[in-house]
């Protein structure tokens, strides 16, 4: 077969026989020779046995443990065809799901493709350390991660060595670490037993840094364990440049505001600005934000966006929204569409539930204004997208 394309999800995409094979670790336009792994009807997914003719945009993986690791899918793609392909996806899933015609101009905003991340999952089994493999939950060991920051990496190899102590705890499945570079803030995500105290304490004598409890990232944001930050060390503000640009008035709203990314700049811009956030750790970091940033005409109230929406009586100049990857559903959309706020900027992670969004916002009257895409995630392929809606008739 040729491979057409890639599609989301990281596979590239063939058809053989009217039926279409979805393949991982290709690129448009090479020949490949693969085996069903997994058949339905009208669809395949394929193991590939043999690229046969190989893409002058395939390069040579930076990490020794791609194709078996499940964290990376284009780490054998060009940079340069990495984010044409992300415009592309973006683009088809607009069309298919959300039957909207995309901008002819997609803003690409692009990211360091290595050492980015400034957080990530590491689990545990049997005395190893690392990530899921490709398409399973077992685990695939290793010793670095390209795409983690540098003291992402320390971490790594710190925590290996303790695996070694009798004093590390065996029934400890997955940790998550969080730095800013300076501090380092360990967070469990599984584990058999609640994790002692001590555990910490012995962690803090190897890991330079380590903070208990919040951490204050680069002096500008307090986050807390259970609060969300983005994973990109160097998008952050890039990512609050696209989403705000444009925006000015009088009263703006921040769904799903987190610790502040966007409510602080907005509180720059608008007279008055509430931020809405349902985690009761965010709402308290955002708080501490906001007044150490001097916003007084920052209000922030802890209750989920459906809530919210629901008991708000008159639509505000410009509403930002930064849903998880499950989008805004249907409520939140009807409410927005009977609120009919002039403008509205949606921040998401995932094209196809953005699409459905937008196709109910679409329907009654909004449209799309500007749509940047801002690559939070080199290497894999997850996306960013900021599109901004404006009424139609203004």
């Amino acid at each position: 077969m040729t491979v057409e394309k890639l599609v989301y999800g990281g596979d590239g995409l063939a058809r053989l026989e009217g039926r279409v094979v979805l393949a991982p670790l290709v690129l448009p336009g090479e020949r490949i020779r693969a085996s069903a792994a997994q058949e339905k009807p009208g669809l395949v997914r394929a193991r590939v046995l043999q690229v046969l003719e190989a893409s002058p945009e395939r390069v040579a993986a930076a990490c020794p443990f791609f194709e078996r690791c499940g964290g990376c899918q284009y780490q054998h793609a060009s940079y340069a065809l990495q984010l044409e392909a992300k415009r592309g996806i973006l683009a088809e899933e607009l069309r298919r799901l959300g039957g909207i015609e995309p901008p002819a101009r997609i803003e690409v905003v692009p990211g360091e493709p290595w050492g980015y991340r400034n957080r990530t999952q590491i689990h545990f089994h049997e005395g190893r350390l690392g990530f899921r493999r490709m398409r399973s939950h077992e685990l695939c060991a290793v010793d670095q991660c390209p795409i983690a920051s540098p003291r992402i990496n320390e971490v790594i190899r710190t925590l290996a060595a303790m695996q070694r102590d009798p004093r590390w705890p065996r029934f400890l499945r997955s940790l998550e670490v969080f730095t800013d570079e300076e501090q380092v803030q360990l967070n469990v995500i599984d584990t058999g037993r609640p994790v002692a105290r001590r555990f910490f304490e012995w962690c803090a004598e190897s890991i330079p840094g380590l903070v208990s409890g919040a951490l204050d990232y680069q002096g500008r944001f307090r986050v807390s364990g259970s609060s969300f930050f983005q994973a990109n060390r160097f998008l952050a503000d890039r990512l609050a440049e696209a989403a705000l640009a444009g925006a000015e008035g009088g009263r703006a709203l921040d769904l799903y505001a987190g610790v502040g990314l966007f409510s602080i700049p907005l509180a720059g811009r608008f007279r008055e600005v509430t931020a809405v956030e349902a985690g009761r750790g965010a709402v308290r970091d955002l708080e501490f934000n906001a007044a150490r940033a001097g916003c007084a005409n920052l209000h922030a109230v802890q209750s989920s966006t459906e809530a919210f929406l629901a008991a708000l009586e008159t639509a505000p100049d410009f509403v930002l929204l930064d849903p998880p990857r499950a989008g805004l559903g249907k409520p939140v959309v009807a409410r927005l569409s009977a609120l009919r706020p002039p403008k509205i900027t949606i921040v998401a992670c995932d094209p196809s539930t953005l699409a459905r969004d937008l196709a109910g916002l679409s329907a009654a009257g909004y449209a799309i204004a500007g749509l940047t895409l801002v690559d939070l995630f080199p290497q894999t392929y997850h996306l960013e997208a900021v599109v901004r809606l404006e009424r139609s008739g203004g």
